[in-house]
């Protein structure tokens, strides 16, 4: 890293614009930041730091920058850092402005202006610098990935601060591991520390719920033995635990065996007497079954003879209803005759009641004469009937001319009211088309402004959404970056890893009798052996594979990244710098406007179109009015016909109606008496015939009786039976038959005399003798059941035990492991002799490095006399192997660095800050660091001691470096003469710049 020009505007103590050419300062390789106390001479060194991370080193840092701004810089003067460097073979240009609290365009007060960065590369094919990112977070992540190093280690590193280095060198173990921390960013090893104390607790109460698994298997074991055998007194995690339970299963199952061997022999003793019992119980249940049957067959017998003077009864009401049913259909026959004649007498009377008194002794023929005398004075009425309905015509004909008239003087009037308001809608109409045609324009203007706007929008959408695309893509390129990054190093280290091993890879073809492809020998007493984590050609060329596949993954996230921008700066020249809100908000009030503007233009056809029914709707109204007057003429001679028409017809109906009150009425009351008659003479008839047929029926009723026995019809009426009654009787019989040949049938059988002539059966002696039988068997088979499931279930629970054994040996052993793992990083095994943490082992590794580099070059500001060395010793009760300690060539020993003098820690300091930043830079990856910055501490060095420390300082330009001085004394005015001047005054500070010419 190389710095070549520092801008700074109203930054720290400087109130304008200054400018540090770090070129020609850095040309004689050695300059001096001098100037009085308090001028700004750190302030130049937090600039640079500022312009790389965004931020100032250490407390100074604080209220999101806002105090960074110069309290002499004019109100409308912006904090800015520009600074432009050369790293990683990249010439950069880093522009930052920290937040800027200014006054209000408009009005009184102020307002904060956020902070803004800018990054830009210098194309040298192009001759021009060229944008590559605005982001705070992607500046930062670039500049970090660049320097491969943090903030807090480029001020360590770049900016050495030799009163930090001179607490360091008198610091303690615990503060060394802070800074080393911090710088070499060891918490990973910590975190490995965590991560197998983690995994070892983890174990433990695996190996602990295990161990608890197998107790309560053991414990169901126990249960399911019935508590007879006790368990080992062993608790979780115990040794022998589990030999110890298996053994002790092993009796439990042994035992349950025997127990379910005797239950199974007592089972079948038991089986054998409940056989023997049921076999007697079904003896004495038969015996006593066919003494109760020949009981109540007796029984029966007896209720057959007390009942048989009842059953001859019925035997001889069936054979009368036998007899009865061949009168049957006469019976049936004169039952009907009589009720027709009933009928028919009724209706005759009725009928004649209806009549005139004139009518009630007439016969048949009498009846159906005066009849036909009122249907012909029926028929000469026809034309009086016609007659009255035409004078009824003419009076609704006489209303409806009334009512047309009273419609047409509304019409009438309607249209003088409507046609006396024309103007009035005529001049309303045209003023909406007016107004209708007036919005038409202003829609085709705004139409025309609607679509750059809409265009502009969309850009803005555009330019907004890629913004977000292009912050993804800038994270995508930078892990893919860091993926490329670490599969390199990966494939490095492998690669390095396997070049150390190469020996024994050659070795694996070495063959007894030929020679070596290295050597030529043809005897080969100790070839090399491959160690653990060996490294082959084929790791190698997977890491490699791997590496090229990463490299190709950032190249093309690279290249999807400057596509994204270069759309997003197309979409900001279209849709400029105004923001979406805005525009959107212009765009939705154009098209507000536009709506509108349209809404009132279609309101232009509507407006024609009612125009053009209103000038029809008068054209009809007039046309209607000319149409009224018309009907209104026709009307009185149209009336004046039908009042001498309806004259003549009342005068003919007066004479047909008679003494009724209409021709209707009197036609009505002829119908009515025409009827009545005709009727009349129909019932008298049929009554007639009615009496003949019942006469008829009688005599053949008598006939049927007398063939059939019986002495009158009614006595064979009484005889016969309906249906339910003959089913009845019928079943009685059915029923009184069967019982008695089925007593009949038990009295007659063998077993069942037999069995009564027996002494009674003792059913409740045998039930019990049985049921006891029956109760011993079950206990018998509950005993055997359960000596079974205890010996099922002790085999299931030790089959279980025995594969949680199984289970748990693994995981036993890998708990031991990772138990000696770590305690080993904790520093509290007994391998670990010092006692020291895995993150301390690294930490002493890296101070050992950085003791080593500050060595060399001690050695020469001293003249030879010091050696700073690394020391394992642990310190009281802080960590171990941080030590740092001071030889002394003169006298030969090792003593503590507090015991050195102020000059002598000052230079003992500047050596191990030259010795940790070369460190720091090889674990940064290499990156090379051209300018360095040393802050203060040269007024406590001897003038001897003094030409020494810039002899070494100066020896840094040997590989192109260039370092600044920052001091006050005087005396390196006089040796230095590259300087940089800050000088202070009432209205800020200024720089002054002098070359090494």
């Amino acid at each position: 890293m190389r710095l070549h020009r520092l801008d700074i505007t109203a930054f720290g103590p400087f109130g304008g614009t200054q400018q540090v050419d770090f070129d020609e300062l850095s040309a004689a390789g050695l300059f001096l930041l001098h100037g009085p106390t308090g001028a700004g001479k750190t302030s130049v060194l937090d600039a640079v730091c500022y312009a790389l991370y965004g931020a100032v080193p250490g407390a100074r840092q604080s209220s999101q920058g806002l105090n960074l701004r110069s309290d002499h810089a004019a109100a409308r003067t912006r904090t800015e850092v520009r600074l432009e460097l050369t790293v990683a073979g990249r010439r950069l240009e880093i522009t930052r402005q920290p937040p800027w609290e200014r006054p209000k365009k408009r009005g009184t007060g102020t307002t904060t202006d956020k902070a803004q960065s800018w990054l830009r590369e210098y194309d040298s094919a192009a001759g021009a610098w060229k944008s590559l990112s605005r982001s705070h977070q992607e500046i930062g992540e670039e500049i970090t990935q660049l320097l491969g190093m943090s903030r807090e280690q480029f001020c360590q590193v770049v900016l050495l601060p030799q009163g930090d280095f001179a607490r360091f060198l008198r610091a303690d173990a615990e503060a060394r591991a802070k800074l080393l921390g911090r710088l070499f960013d060891t918490h990973r090893f910590a975190e490995v520390e965590k991560r197998l104390a983690e995994r070892r607790r983890a174990a433990e109460a695996e190996v602990r719920d295990g161990d608890t698994a197998l107790l309560a298997d053991a414990h169901r074991m126990q249960q399911a033995a019935g508590d007879a055998l006790p368990l080992p007194d062993l608790a979780p995690g115990d040794p022998g635990l589990a030999d110890a339970l298996l053994s002790w299963a092993a009796v439990a199952r042994s035992t349950a065996r025997e127990r379910l061997t005797v239950a199974h022999c007592a089972r079948t003793a038991a089986e054998s007497a409940r056989a023997t019992a049921e076999r007697l119980l079904g003896d004495v249940r038969e015996r006593a079954r066919l003494q109760r049957r020949f009981a109540e067959a007796r029984e029966r017998a007896a209720l057959l003879e007390e009942r048989a003077e009842a059953h001859r009864a019925a035997q001889t009401r069936m054979e009368r209803s036998r007899k009865a049913e061949a009168v049957a259909p006469a019976l049936d026959l004169c039952e009907r005759a009589e009720s027709e004649h009933r009928g028919a007498a009724a209706a005759e009377a009725r009928l004649r009641a209806q009549l005139p008194a004139t009518f009630a002794e007439s016969g048949v023929a009498g009846l159906a004469a005066a009849a036909r005398r009122a249907a012909e004075e029926l028929g000469g009425l026809e034309s009086a009937r016609r007659a009255e309905e035409r004078v009824a015509g003419l009076a609704a004909e006489r209303t409806e001319l009334d009512r047309e008239e009273h419609a047409d003087e509304a019409v009438l009037q309607e249209a003088e009211d409507w046609l006396g308001g024309w103007e009035e809608i005529r001049t309303d109409l045209q003023s909406r088309i007016d107004a209708a045609q007036q919005d038409a324009t202003r829609a085709e203007q705004l139409a025309v402004q609607r679509e750059p706007a809409q265009r502009r929008l969309n850009a803005a959408r555009m330019r907004d959404e890629l913004a977000r695309d292009t912050e993804a893509a800038q994270a995508r390129a930078l892990s893919s970056r860091e993926r490329a990054l670490k599969a390199h190093e990966h494939w490095l280290d492998l690669k390095e890893r396997r070049l150390k091993g190469i020996a024994a890879e050659l070795a694996a073809g070495l063959v007894d009798g030929e020679p070596c492809a290295v050597c030529g020998a043809v005897e080969h007493p100790a070839p090399a052996r491959k160690v653990a984590g060996h490294v082959g050609r084929e790791a190698e060329e997977r890491a490699l594979a791997a590496h090229r596949q990463a490299d190709e993954e950032r190249a093309e996230d690279e290249r999807r990244l400057g596509v994204v921008r270069e759309a997003l700066a197309a979409a900001t020249a279209e849709a400029g710098d105004a923001p979406t809100a805005r525009l959107a908000e212009e765009a939705d009030d154009l098209e507000r406007l536009l709506r509108a503007a349209r809404a009132g233009a279609a309101q232009l056809h509507a407006a024609q179109e009612e125009l053009r029914r209103a000038e029809q709707e008068r054209e009809r109204r007039i046309a209607d009015r000319q149409q009224a007057a018309l009907r209104g003429a026709a009307r009185l001679s149209r009336r004046d016909a039908l009042d001498r028409e309806r004259a003549a017809l009342e005068e003919e109906l007066t004479r047909a109606r008679g003494d009724a009150g209409s021709v209707v009425a009197r036609s009505a009351q002829l119908e009515r008496t025409a009827a009545l008659l005709t009727e009349a003479a129909d019932a008298a008839r049929a009554a007639e015939d009615s009496a003949h047929r019942l006469k008829d029926a009688e005599g053949r009723l008598a006939d049927a009786a007398f063939r059939a026995g019986f002495e009158t019809p009614q006595a064979a009426a009484d005889a016969l039976l309906d249906d339910a009654a003959h089913r009845e009787l019928q079943r009685r019989l059915d029923v009184w038959q069967q019982e008695e040949a089925a007593v009949r049938a038990v009295l007659a059988e063998l077993e069942t005399v037999a069995a009564a002539q027996q002494p009674p059966a003792d059913l409740h002696g045998a039930e019990r003798a049985a049921e006891a039988a029956a109760r011993r068997l079950q206990d018998a088979a509950s005993a055997q059941d359960a000596a079974a499931r205890r010996c099922a279930e002790l085999d299931r629970l030790s089959v279980r035990a025995t594969a949680s054994v199984r289970r748990l040996a693994p995981l036993r052993r890998q708990y031991d492991r990772v138990a000696r793992l770590a305690s080993l990083a904790a520093g509290t095994s007994a391998d670990n002799e010092r006692k020291m943490r895995l993150e301390s082992y690294v930490l002493a590794a890296r101070l050992e490095q950085v003791a080593a580099a500050a060595t060399v070059r001690l050695r020469r500001m001293s003249s030879g006399r010091y050696t700073l060395v690394h020391s394992d010793d642990r310190s009281g009760r802080g960590r171990s192997g941080l030590g740092l300690h001071v030889v002394d060539a003169w006298t030969g020993r090792e003593r503590d660095t507090a015991t050195l003098s102020g000059g002598e820690t000052f230079f003992a300091s500047l050596a191990l800050a030259l010795g940790l930043a070369d460190v720091v830079t090889d674990e940064a990856g290499g990156i090379r660091l051209d300018t360095l910055f040393i802050d203060e501490g040269f007024g406590s060095l001897d003038d001897q001691t003094l030409d020494e420390v810039l002899d070494v300082l100066d020896s840094l330009r040997e590989r192109d470096r260039s370092v600044g001085i920052v001091s006050h004394v005087a005396d390196l005015r006089r040796r230095i003469h590259a300087r940089l001047e800050v000088v202070k005054g009432r209205t800020g500070s200024v720089l002054r710049q002098r070359g090494a010419g």
